[in-house]
């Protein structure tokens, strides 16, 4: 296999060699396998935690790299977390530009109001990016995080409530798991240490010649193991409910105020009180043509109500009251004439119909229509 020919006396680099090399000092990783290398958000140059120390511990200091003017400090130095610059340098413009674009599609009256404004922060992130009208970009940016600073605020602060819930809730589910798998040690090391305890008080028996029934050993023995498994699942229960009490409350969900200028955002509104379940949507089974009594006088009502062979079943009077009203009540609305008319009306139209087919069909028509 042919090798590359040195150039100008220099012989080629090994694809990623460069990023094993500090660029101020030369120092590689190949000679100290502990050199590690730090970047800057301000000019993303590539350089080894000593360079760092030595030129940016006294205070902030231009970049050492040959044509970078931008003046940096070293707190704000960091490990690269991918290995392309420009995907380093990509996701931070992204995250910068998204904690001041921070509006949601419900924000929006219309989709393409909402769809104008994602169009909107893409331009901003391309243009710088890009390096295009970078200084005007910045400065649209500033006003926008200037206009939508409570609202900013609000929303970090709504994040870091969820993050610190999931945090939560998860610290919570690992020490529960915690808890369970102690439980379950203790439990078995119980029941190991029960078995011994049988086994050893038969032989012990079996030693001294006493003919202790085993069965009753064993009835012991498991009446141990109950008490200890019923008190096991007490623990259990107790720190279950415990947890459930410590567990933290729900997330806000009152609607955001809207602060900064943005067309075509929807008014934000109060959600009304939410009213008692009715499983009925409303219906109203009252009766609309009388009103039910609780009480009706009458002789025979009077002697029912004292009758045993009535009420000692549990037959309430009330239940006749409401049956015989509505049985009374039943034909009102219904007009039996109309009802008849129309009916007779319709047997007429039906029995023209079939004429004017049998009439057609002697006649030779193929379709009645």
């Amino acid at each position: 296999m042919s090798k590359a020919a040195p150039r100008n006396g220099v012989p080629p680099r090994r694809p990623g060699e460069d990023d094993e090399i500090c660029r101020v000092c030369k120092s590689s990783r190949y000679l100290n396998h502990d050199l590690h290398f730090l970047v800057n958000p301000e000019c993303y140059h590539k350089m080894c935690d000593s360079c760092v120390d030595r030129i940016f511990s006294t205070g902030p200091a231009p970049c050492p790299i040959a044509g970078c003017t931008r003046t940096l400090r070293k707190q704000r130095f960091r490990t690269q977390t991918f290995e392309d610059l420009k995907v380093e340098r990509e996701v931070d413009v992204r995250r910068k530009v998204a904690q001041v674009f921070n509006k949601e599609e419900s924000d929006f009256e219309t989709l393409r109001a909402y769809n104008n404004y994602l169009e909107e922060m893409e331009d901003v992130t391309f243009n710088l990016l890009q390096g295009i009208d970078v200084a005007a970009t910045e400065r649209k940016l500033a006003s926008y995080a200037a206009q939508s600073a409570p609202l900013i605020a609000q929303r970090d602060a709504k994040a870091a409530k969820e993050r610190n819930n999931q945090n939560a809730q998860q610290a919570a589910q690992k020490e529960q798991a915690l808890l369970n798998r102690s439980a379950a040690d203790r439990a078995s090391m119980t029941s190991i240490a029960e078995r011994e305890e049988s086994h050893n008080q038969s032989l012990d028996a079996l030693a001294a010649d006493h003919r202790t029934d085993t069965k009753v050993v064993l009835k012991k023995s498991t009446a141990r193991r109950t008490a200890a498994e019923k008190a096991r699942d007490r623990q259990q229960q107790q720190q279950q409910q415990q947890q459930q009490s410590q567990q933290p409350g729900g997330l806000d969900t009152a609607a955001d105020a809207e602060v900064y200028r943005i067309e075509g955002l929807r008014a934000v509104v109060e959600a009304p009180p939410e009213e008692p379940y009715d499983p009925f949507g409303g219906s109203s089974f009252a009766p609309s043509y009388y009103t039910l009594q609780p009480h009706y006088d009458h002789p025979w009502l009077d002697k029912a109500r004292t009758d045993p062979s009535i009420v000692a079943g549990g037959y309430d009077l009330r239940e006749y009251y409401q049956r015989t009203t509505l049985e009374a009540f039943a034909g009102l609305g219904c007009f039996l004439e109309e009802e008849m008319g129309e009916r007779e009306r319709g047997k007429e139209d039906g029995d023209g119909m079939v004429a004017t087919e049998g009439a057609a069909m002697a006649a030779g028509g193929d379709d009645v229509l």
